[in-house]
């Protein structure tokens, strides 16, 4: 079997995770791109390293609600593309332990989620708008793109690559075993051996040779042989994509797509176009119907709070998947397309089927005539009848079709109503069939 695929089957059972952006840019209040798209100095932004003291920051209770949601990994900044660094590097005096916070604050994440046996996983910026040595003057994102004085400044790259190199060395060395490294990103020609890649893949294989790692360094992830930096999972931002992820060969790629609660993934006080409980089951479902995950962010505050939009969304997602946790955990696609009605994920012989839109009359499913040994109702557990309506064979396809009546003329869940099939057989197994 392909190592990739080793390394990710636990990530890939898990389906839903917590991704955590997190910085100075809470205190600005105007989400985690504010210093590029303002272009802010590094003398104008120091003010918020010289204030930020989140006096209410407790990593336990973020633990807790991603817990209580579902969610079986997280992800959390550990340095942005503003340089800030919430851990205590060795490597510079741009962090956390030097602001009036005065610790360390990744290492009370880590604790904290490993309490509650959530994986630990660390983001990490590859760009860097604070070093001296990262390219300013003609990039395309950083702050001082245009600024004539940086036009002709001394700038020695492969001593940024050192120090870059040295900080994913120190978070993969002083924190014990982390599950996931997800670096973001590689744009224009700062890709790949711009980043000395295989260097910096080689490093983190011998320092943790079971990490998961996402493809952002570069590469091609989708090639019959990528690059040894391509990563081990593709990871698409902002869209779930139309058929999942193949490869050139037509085999699977593990992905993950990465998903924000409202429009920005840093806190942003003015921005509250939430998506709803809804919204988020019925991602997470279509990311798991097509063989991926859904990695749903949430920006914490200057003063370290989760919003409570955040949380409340979360917490009825949790009960959500408290009913029907058994229809995403370890599920992927399904032998059968997908249905008008909504979508399938299966395990083995149990086929889920996701029910979004009520209709009139019996719920039909296409195919499963004489193959469904049981039906139930996942969140409660309760018997549902197989039985063809008595003009079906008038205007239906009896042959091959099954129907299951739900009373009422509303969806149990208006969520996402569930309904467990088992099959008689184990065809299910083979996993064929496409979710457009």
């Amino acid at each position: 079997m392909n190592p990739r695929f080793n390394r990710t089957a636990t990530l890939m059972n898990d389906r839903f995770g917590l991704f955590i952006h997190w910085g100075l840019y809470a205190i600005s209040a105007r989400g985690e791109w504010v210093r590029s798209q303002e272009r802010i100095s590094n003398e104008q932004y120091q003010s918020y390293f010289e204030e930020f003291d989140p006096s209410r920051y407790d990593p336990r209770s973020w633990a807790k609600a991603a817990k209580a949601a579902g969610q079986k990994y997280a992800v959390m900044t550990t340095k942005h593309h503003d340089g800030f660094c919430l851990f205590d590097s060795k490597l510079t005096e741009y962090k956390a332990t030097n602001t009036p916070a005065g610790r360390d604050l990744i290492r009370e994440y880590v604790d904290a989620f490993r309490e509650e046996g959530i994986a630990v996983g660390f983001y990490y910026s590859i760009i860097d708008w604070y070093h001296d040595d990262y390219p300013a003057y003609g990039d395309r994102i950083h702050p001082m793109r245009g600024v004539e004085s940086f036009k002709d400044k001394e700038q020695d790259f492969n001593r940024y690559l050192d120090y870059m190199h040295g900080q994913v060395k120190e978070l993969l060395t002083n924190y014990g075993t982390i599950d996931i490294m997800w670096f973001d990103f590689s744009y224009d020609d700062m890709t790949g051996e711009k980043w000395r890649a295989t260097e910096l893949m080689e490093t983190i294989r011998s320092l943790q040779p079971d990490i998961v790692i996402d493809n952002r360094l570069g590469g091609n992830i989708m090639a019959a042989e990528p690059e040894v930096y391509a990563g081990d999972f593709y990871s698409p931002e902002q869209i779930i994509p139309p058929r999942g992820i193949v490869n050139e060969l037509g085999e699977p790629v593990p992905w993950e797509a990465c998903i924000t609660l409202n429009g920005n993934w840093g806190y942003h006080a003015t921005d509250n176009a939430y998506k709803s409980p809804r919204q988020v089951v019925r991602a997470l479902v279509e990311c798991v119907s097509k063989n991926g995950n859904l990695l749903l962010n949430v920006g914490p505050d200057a003063e370290g709070e989760i919003p409570q939009e955040s949380l409340e969304i979360l917490s009825k997602v949790g009960e959500w998947i408290r009913r029907n946790g058994d229809s995403i955990y370890g599920c992927g696609i399904a032998e059968l397309d997908k249905p008008e009605w909504g979508r399938y994920t299966q395990r083995g012989n149990k086929l889920y089927a996701h029910v979004f839109d009520r209709g009139i009359g019996p719920i039909y499913f296409q195919g499963l005539k004489g193959r469904i040994k049981k039906a139930r109702l996942l969140s409660d557990g309760s018997e549902l009848r197989v039985e063809t309506p008595w003009m079906a064979e008038q205007y239906s396809d009896t042959g091959s079709g099954a129907f299951i009546h739900l009373a009422g003329g509303e969806l149990p869940d208006e969520l996402d109503t569930v309904i467990e099939l088992e099959l008689i057989d184990n065809e299910s197994a083979a996993q064929g069939g496409e979710q457009s």
